[in-house]
């Protein structure tokens, strides 16, 4: 249901007054009346005493009470005025609401007015996609304008005697709770399409876990995952893919479990059964993942050079483009280019630990910048001594390159949350920690059969 947010004081705008002009019927019915009253008057006994008898036929036949109910069946009869209709135009690249206001045939002067009502952040922002409607009155002249930004936002403004005013129109969706369970055997990616997961909810998977699995090579085949998760629907139909609620993924025989937790303080964010947080000081893997050429190895041959060289790192092959993200929150010590390491971007994360990135097709951060973890740094490239799109990737401890895959081993613990939380966390994750062993026991259940 529309939901109206009228400022305080105004009046509800279903039930302004009609216009006059709006109201023509009902004074037809009055004036009919009126007439009725002088016709009878006029045909009174012009002198006391003296009774006219008109024939029968002309009582009868007297048209006053007849066009009376006819003028009270018309007003009664007509229906009620249409409403404008609406004109939608959906914004495109590079348009603006100048523009738009244009192309419906309206000036600056309009936009000018509309912009001074008493809420224009709707107007400041708007998207490809989005739609900005228009309705005129009678002489042609602007009486509403919407913009809706989404299928359950939208921001009507319309004219009043005193200007334009905007009321936020919302819409609730229903959230059904889904279960799925899959078995991997290619790719996260490709079990999670099979299982009809959207991909910003199989990269939100990988996010969730990215901190215990690497997903570009810890996955084997036979792998299993399950997940609760919140589906939106609008009108019974689908609308979008709500948060993961809770999930777990059996890698190699170890089973993780991830839960969905608002703590005291309003802070949203996963744990896993005992209250450790997910998120980790560093990813396990730095870029969304594809497939890895080849691992840490010391005394590997160089593919370029032909030589012995160390190779203290990993790399990932992706195609050119892929994002890479920053393993840790930290600040750029280095980002530019020589000819073995092309471009690259080196992380210093706190005093002991480093990362560096190299081979990128394009750097997205310079030098002293500060990052977060996640965030985007650079783009997987060939450049440098590399012979096709792969990032390389290392990683520091007090000066010294260890291996990626095994340094988590000696990172800092990741934050847990208080003893006097535990309580409300475990009575909070009760009921999707039985879903989960549910979900665990069918798939178990299901391939011994």
């Amino acid at each position: 249901m529309l939901r109206k947010i009228a400022p305080r004081g105004a009046t509800p705008l279903e039930v302004a007054a009609r216009p006059m002009h709006q109201r023509p019927l009902v004074w037809g019915a009055t004036a009919s009346a009126l007439l009725l009253v002088a016709a009878l008057a006029l045909r009174a006994p012009q002198s006391p005493g003296v009774a006219e008898n008109p024939p029968a036929t002309d009582v009868a036949s007297d048209p006053a009470p007849v066009q009376l109910n006819d003028a009270v069946a018309e007003v009664a009869s007509t229906p009620e005025p249409k409403q404008p209709e609406w004109r939608n135009l959906t914004v495109g690249d590079g348009d603006n609401l100048s523009a738009l206001f244009a192309r419906a045939g309206f000036t600056d002067t309009d936009l000018y007015r509309v912009a001074q009502s008493n809420e224009r952040e709707s107007l400041r922002r708007i998207y490809p996609g989005e739609q900005v409607g228009f309705r005129v009155d009678e002489e042609g002249a602007l009486l509403a304008m919407r913009h809706i930004q989404s299928p359950v936002l939208t921001t009507l403004y319309e004219r009043t005697p005193d200007g334009y005013r905007a009321t936020t129109l919302t819409r609730e969706p229903d959230r059904l709770h889904r279960e799925v369970s899959m078995t991997i055997d290619s790719s996260l990616f490709m079990a999670g399409i099979e299982a009809g997961l959207g991909d910003a909810m199989i990269m939100e998977l990988a996010g969730i876990f990215g901190g215990v699995i690497d997903f570009a090579l810890d996955p084997r085949t036979g792998d299993t995952i399950h997940v609760i998760y919140e589906e939106l629907l609008l009108d019974g139909e689908h609308l979008d893919d709500g948060p993961i609620l809770a999930a777990s993924f059996t890698n190699r025989g170890e089973t993780f479990e991830a839960y969905r937790y608002t703590d005291s303080e309003g802070d949203t964010s996963y744990y896993n059964e005992a209250g450790v947080s997910m998120r980790k000081a560093f990813l396990r893997a730095p870029l969304d993942f594809t497939r890895v050429s080849s691992n840490f190895n010391p005394n590997r041959l160089h593919p370029i050079y032909k030589t012995q060289r160390p190779h203290r790192g990993t790399d990932y092959a992706a195609p050119r483009g892929t994002p890479v993200y920053a393993a840790g929150d930290g600040r750029v010590i280095e980002a530019g280019y020589t000819r073995p390491n092309g471009n690259y971007v080196f992380i210093q994360h706190g005093e002991q630990f480093e990362t560096h990135y190299l081979h990128l097709h394009r750097k997205q951060v310079k030098k002293g910048a500060k990052v977060k973890q996640g965030q985007v740094i650079g783009t997987v490239g060939s450049t440098g001594a590399a012979t096709g799109p792969h990032l390389h990737y290392e990683f520091l401890v007090n000066g010294v390159h260890r291996n990626p895959r095994t340094v988590h081993k000696i990172l800092p613990k990741a934050r847990s949350l208080p003893q006097e939380e535990i309580p409300r966390y475990l009575a909070a994750i009760q009921q999707p920690t039985e879903q989960l062993a549910s979900l665990r026991d069918a798939r178990q259940l299901a391939l011994a059969e």
